[in-house]
Formats: C-alpha cells, sequence, structure tokens
C-alpha cells in the first residue's frame, strides 16, 4: 500500500489501538481517530487520564488500525507531539462524531477545558501494512 490508501484506510478504520509505556511494561488500549491527513494522524484524551503522562514520560509510541472487512492490518510507529490549539480543539467539540466532548467544555472555565483537553499528533511516522496473503513477506516501511 502507498501513503495515500494508508491514510485512507485509517480514516475509514477510525477505531485503533495505541501501545505506549510505562517504565518497562507496555500499555495498549483503543482510542478513536480524529483525521489522519498530509499533517499527520490526530486523536485526543484529557491530561488526568494515565496516557498522558505515559506520552510525556516517553511520547514514542505505535498505532494499529484494523479494517477487518477486507483483511488489512496497519501499524504506524513514531513520536507524539502535543498540538497547542484552542481551534482545533474547538473543532473537534463541534465534530458529529465528538458531541460527548461539548458538556465537558461547556462545564467549567474554557481555560480549564483547553488546559486538560489534549490533541496528540503522530506526524511522519513509519507505516507497515500486514494482510494474510503478506504474512511471511518483509515489511516494507511507508513514511506518513
Amino acid at each position: 500500500m502507498n501513503k495515500t490508501e494508508i491514510l485512507k484506510l485509517i480514516n475509514e478504520n477510525p477505531a485503533f489501538h495505541l501501545a505506549t509505556t510505562e517504565g518497562d511494561q507496555p500499555r495498549c488500549r483503543g482510542m478513536f481517530l480524529y483525521r489522519a491527513d498530509e499533517n499527520g494522524i490526530l486523536f485526543h484524551s484529557g491530561t488526568m487520564k494515565q496516557l498522558h503522562g505515559q506520552i510525556l514520560a516517553n511520547p514514542k509510541v505505535e498505532l494499529c488500525f484494523n479494517d477487518f472487512k477486507n483483511g488489512v492490518q496497519v501499524r504506524v510507529s513514531g513520536k507524539l507531539e502535543i498540538v497547542e490549539d484552542n481551534k482545533l480543539k474547538d473543532e473537534i467539540c463541534e465534530h458529529p462524531t465528538r458531541k460527548f466532548l461539548k458538556p465537558w467544555r461547556e462545564s467549567g472555565a474554557l481555560e480549564n477545558f483547553y488546559n486538560t483537553f489534549m490533541v496528540y499528533r503522530l506526524k511522519g511516522g513509519k507505516a507497515v501494512t500486514w494482510t494474510m496473503a503478506t504474512n511471511f513477506a518483509p515489511k516494507t516501511e511507508v513514511t506518513l
């Protein structure tokens, strides 16, 4: 798969698993993509979660996306960066798939929301694809 095909698969399959580390212990959890494009892979969480501390301690992560219908898996490794953009945070909250965030944003001081709602970006990550047909073939990295 090329970069365009990989980004399309990621956007069409927004549920993914994120692997971080905590000390020498791997941690993995399901996440929900905001978007993936030429500017990177964007998702979000809250600073009160253990995830945020794990990313601050070691921003190197791996994301795993699956297109179960077509039997394709894409793993993307790289280094996360924190995106400090309140306009983007507002955009995310207004997105139809993120309506659950609006009560959080509207529940108190907006500044508190902006400080506790964290957006992460993985830019320039290395993607590898897997299918049953390519199970034993050498992996080829595609830079996103």
